[in-house]
């Protein structure tokens, strides 16, 4: 029976989720004021993860590519993963503000969340069926 999450999706989720993370990172460590404005609207890079998350994990999910468009997806879903993780505490924990990027509370939430879904998708990926 074929493994519906095999490792290779797994590698490919998780080296998009981290890569993405460190770099938005890097970003914000670098350029903390640098918004996505939308007219009068500051759109958080949460809601963007949320869309790409919905975009790319619905299809993986129920139509099961194969080959590039797996991966594309599968990159896809990690990119999302990696901008919903990075602000998911920012925004609970922190007044929101451009600085409170670089806040001890902000970025060490974020790694938490980035091991926790690392340790997730690997232990699901890896273990037997």
């Amino acid at each position: 029976m074929a493994k519906i999450f095999p490792s290779r999706t797994a590698r490919i989720i998780l080296l998009a989720m981290i890569g993405v993370f460190a770099l938005l990172r890097l970003i914000l460590h670098s350029f903390p004021s640098a918004n996505l404005e939308l007219g009068p609207y500051n759109i958080h890079h949460l809601f963007v993860g949320i869309i790409l998350v919905i975009g790319a994990g619905t299809p993986l999910i129920l139509r099961l590519p194969r080959g590039l468009t797996r991966w594309f997806l599968a990159a896809t879903y990690g990119t999302g993963l990696a901008l919903i993780l990075d602000e998911w505490v920012y925004l609970i924990v922190t007044e929101g503000t451009d600085s409170d990027y670089l806040l001890a509370e902000s970025v060490y939430g974020a790694v938490f969340f980035i091991a926790v879904v690392t340790l997730y998708v690997a232990v699901l990926a890896y273990r037997k069926r």
